[in-house]
């Protein structure tokens, strides 16, 4: 029996909306929940959005351009989470604030976020890398329909799950092969439906769906994935710049590669493309990548 259909798009968009909108309980304390889907950790890049939510509603006037957090202990879906923040400066062009993600009693990530006002400035970026538009690659359906039969169940199964991001991957193949290859990997990624026009919103879901394939880019070098029951992953580190505006629910290029795996952790980077060709956002994390000792 193959793995069930993931809900409708709207629907789970309006879900990850909702988890966004964190609630105020006091002056800089926010609470945010995750989704109950049976997951046994809260997937980490929820954590990212909602902190950075959390932070960016101290801060008005000055939009986040850069921001680096440590995931510090595996979150409980089952419980709240309670963000703190430490307005730590407020300078003339500048603002810095701190964010700690609790639960039961103990931070579980830590972020530090910078803030600042709209400036002109020098202007250059990367060129995009020559990928083929999204509209020309196989859908999740349509990826399930050729490779489900020879795609280990895990890829199968995130790609018909519950999710309000739409992924298409340049080389779907990497999902059946199994011998190591170049860790290099281009994803066309967005949000699942429209979102509202808010470009806080847009920030919030881009620092969330960066966290959904980052890490995996390091294991193609190795023939594994990240999903691979034979491993333990988990990202242990996370920086993300915002260099000029975009809109998440539009296709954005995310184009990874590792350019180091050593001491069981792998370091692996993140360019987002607009579809124009514009560079919109850099992103950077290390994991943790041990094989499991029932693995030999």
């Amino acid at each position: 029996m193959g793995p069930a259909m993931p809900q409708s798009a709207p629907t789970a968009v309006a879900e990850l909306l909702t988890m966004l909108d964190l609630e105020k309980i006091e002056e800089n304390i926010f609470r945010g929940r995750s989704p109950q889907i049976g997951w046994q950790r809260v997937f980490g890049g929820l954590v990212v959005a909602q902190a950075l939510v959390a932070a960016s509603r101290t801060v008005s006037g000055r939009t986040p351009h850069s921001l680096h957090g440590y995931f510090l202990l595996a979150g409980d879906p089952q419980a709240p989470i309670v963000y703190e923040v430490d307005r730590l400066r407020d300078g003339k062009s500048f603002t810095t604030r701190r964010c700690n993600a609790i639960q039961h009693g103990r931070a579980i990530f830590s972020l530090s976020a910078s803030f600042q006002i709209d400036e002109e400035g020098f202007e250059h970026a990367v060129a995009m890398p020559n990928a083929p538009m999204p509209e020309t690659l196989p859908s999740e359906a349509e990826l399930i329909e050729k490779f489900g039969s020879i795609m280990p169940e895990p890829i199968n199964r995130w790609f018909a799950s519950d999710r309000a991001i739409e992924a298409r991957p340049v080389d779907p193949s990497r999902y059946v092969r199994h011998e190591p290859g170049a860790p290099v990997q281009d994803v066309w990624l967005r949000a699942a439906g429209p979102l509202p026009d808010d470009p806080a919103i847009h920030r919030a879901v881009l620092a969330y769906l960066s966290d959904m394939t980052l890490l995996d880019t390091a294991l193609i070098g190795h023939g594994y994935y990240v999903f691979d029951p034979r491993l333990q992953v988990a990202s242990l580190d996370h920086a993300l710049w915002f260099h000029r505006p975009f809109r998440a629910d539009e296709w954005l290029l995310y184009a990874q590669d590792s350019p180091n795996s050593s001491g069981a952790r792998g370091l692996t980077r993140g360019l987002f493309f607009s579809r124009e060709g514009q560079l919109v956002a850099s992103v950077m994390q290390e994991g943790l990548i041990r094989r499991r000792r029932s693995d030999g």
